[in-house]
């Protein structure tokens, strides 16, 4: 094992899908809403860079609205002519040919205003995605041990899917609405100020429903994507345990409590829809009274000639496209506050800033590299944990081409040792010089690209075993691929496979044995050829024969190359050029096996412990 217990596991958090998949359901289903519109200015950017897409999308919109409002002037027209004394049905078809040419209108402005306004919501979504998660991987492990690993991708997942609706719908939508009100009032007043001050007496009798039942409906939903949550979250852990689930014999245990938390967000939706129901009928009953009550003044006002017929019924039109409009807008607002609530977690997410990065003008490392490696009183803390330093005046030096074990109990500073080395985090005092370069001039990538590590737990990735190992170099060759695959003795198992190194191996390489995944991150490491090597227990996966191979692959591989291994099994280091003693932060013994031994110190008792040797 690594100094876990002391020193934050910032890879691979917890290896359990369900557990991460529990996490962004909580908190995908407790997003909020900001009153804070100001928040959706971030997506300005995003859209100028296509103003193409967004000038065609505001031309259509408005080409479509003008159309729909002018398929009531239309009405009118033909509604006049047909009430005249004169009407034949020669003189009838002038009208109906300008009412189908709106209609036409209509239909493709509707067509294209879908096609751009969704187009463009789809590319400024992707161009999000693709912008957080450029900038998700430049930060570095302290923000991760602030912020959970659900939260991250709930943001880059649940909160973007937000916006996506919000950009490719219900923009489109509330703007439809809000020009079709506008324009809607503006033809209400044109056509007839009486009738139009009515319609506008009826306006709070319609929202009053939307604002009564709303909020409660609001609420029910969210409650019902509680339990929802819940229940997958449940799901999610027995899937992923289900061997265990099996081992122990509870199926029928783990599917009624499934059962049960699926009944309860069925009741909480029962309720929701009660409340919806109510308030959509509600909605429609005021709204269609209401407007047979304006229109019946309205007959009325026909009748005595105050207005014709095509005016009352472009009146009537008009009434419900705004009526309609308000009701939609209501709807609409409380998307666009989702939104911005969504909105304002990502621009939390794109305004962190990585603690660590290059500088200004980053110091060039020396070509070629030697490898070599000094600590100088060093101290260093986690972030979080100031009062309990994991290197208190370390100081280490390593020749190039030299072969240095740490050893020492658990939570003395050994992996903490390899993540100031890769630089996830500074030495709050002290330098780390690489080739003589301090870390923190220099680029944090070209630091890592002298650098290959094999952690106790290498995770893995989907794809093949070919694209695992391409993973240390991407240019690397097939042949570049077999041969790091047979140094990490790994060529008979994956020669064995159905596909041999293109088999895809699924999700982290679980069809592979803890074993065969291990000597597969060996040979990612091996195939980097990187001038220093840094070996977290590489073999602890291994069974005594496989480590065995391994161990002489490894040896081999380290000719001419700057290595730092990390071993609690001090069988795997007794070759080691030198022997580092690390307790409490600090070095406190270094030699060769023989010369510790021979101390009688702590080396001597962890020694006698595992090999049964007498402390001197």
């Amino acid at each position: 094992m690594s100094d876990s217990a002391a020193e934050p596991q910032v890879e691979g958090r917890p290896s359990a899908g369900a557990a991460l998949a529990q996490e962004i359901s909580e908190t995908a289903n407790r997003r909020g809403r900001s009153r804070n519109v100001r928040a959706l200015g971030r997506l300005i950017p995003f859209i100028a860079a296509h103003r193409l897409d967004a000038s065609m999308a505001g031309v259509f919109l408005l080409t479509s609205t003008a159309s729909t409002l002018g398929i009531t002037g239309a009405v009118r027209f033909l509604v006049d002519h047909l009430t005249a004394a004169k009407a034949t049905p020669h003189s009838v078809a002038p009208w109906f040919w300008l009412l189908g040419g709106v209609a036409v209108a209509l239909a493709l402005s509707s067509a294209l205003r879908y096609f751009f306004v969704t187009k463009l919501g789809e590319r400024i979504v992707a161009d999000l995605r693709k912008s957080a998660y450029a900038h998700i991987l430049t930060l570095d492990p302290a923000f991760f041990l602030k912020t959970r690993t659900g939260e991250v991708l709930s943001r880059l997942t649940t909160d973007i899917q937000i916006v996506e609706s919000l950009l490719s719908t219900s923009v489109s939508v509330a703007l439809r609405n809000l020009l079709t009100l506008i324009g809607a009032l503006v033809m209400l007043v044109v056509v007839s100020p009486h009738l139009t001050g009515l319609v506008l007496l009826i306006f709070p009798v319609v929202l009053a429903p939307l604002f009564l039942f709303g909020r409660q409906v609001r609420k029910l939903t969210a409650s019902t994507q509680d339990r929802f949550a819940q229940a997958i979250g449940h799901a999610g852990e027995t899937l992923d345990a289900l061997e265990t689930v099996q081992a122990f014999g509870r199926e029928a245990a783990g599917a009624a409590t499934f059962g049960a938390a699926v009944e309860a967000s069925f009741d909480m939706s029962l309720r929701r829809m009660t409340a919806r129901a109510t308030m959509t009928a509600a909605v429609i009953a005021l709204v269609f009274g209401g407007v047979v009550w304006v229109f019946w003044l309205g007959v009325g006002s026909a009748l005595t000639g105050g207005l014709s017929w095509g005016a009352l019924f472009q009146f009537a039109f008009l009434a419900v496209m705004a009526a309609g409009s308000v009701g939609a807008l209501g709807e609409t607002w409380g998307d666009v506050q989702k939104a911005a609530g969504a909105m304002e977690r990502i621009s939390e997410l794109l305004a962190a800033e990585p603690s660590i990065a290059a500088p200004a003008h980053p110091k060039a490392l020396p070509v070629p590299p030697a490898g070599a490696v000094a600590f100088e009183k060093v101290t260093f803390a986690y972030p979080g944990r100031p009062d309990l330093p994991a290197l208190q005046d370390f100081e280490l030096s390593v020749a190039p081409g030299e072969r240095v074990a740490l050893v020492g109990p658990s939570g003395s500073g050994k992996s903490t040792v390899f993540r100031l080395l890769l630089r996830f985090y500074d030495p709050d005092q002290g330098a780390i010089r690489l080739d003589g370069v301090d870390l923190r001039e220099a680029d944090p990538k070209a630091v890592r690209a002298r650098m290959a590590l094999v952690a106790q737990d290498s995770p893995l990735f989907s794809g093949s075993a070919a694209d695992n190992v391409r993973f240390g170099r991407a240019d690397a060759g097939e042949a570049d691929v077999r041969a790091a695959v047979k140094a990490a003795q790994a060529e008979t198992f994956l020669d064995a496979l159905p596909e041999g190194l293109e088999t895809a191996l699924g999700e982290r390489a679980r069809s592979l044995s803890g074993g065969q995944r291990q000597r597969l991150a060996i040979a990612r490491a091996l195939i980097r050829n990187a001038p220093i090597l840094l070996l977290d227990e590489a073999t602890s996966a291994l069974d005594a024969e496989n480590e065995r191979a391994v161990q002489k692959a490894l040896d081999e591989a380290m000719v001419g190359h700057t290595t730092l291994v990390i071993a609690h099994r001090l069988a795997t280091v007794l070759k080691a050029d030198r022997i580092v003693v690390m307790d409490g932060g600090r070095v406190v013994e270094q030699g060769t096996h023989a010369e510790l031994t021979a101390r009688g110190g702590l080396y001597a008792r962890l020694a006698a412990l595992q090999f049964g040797e007498a402390a001197a």
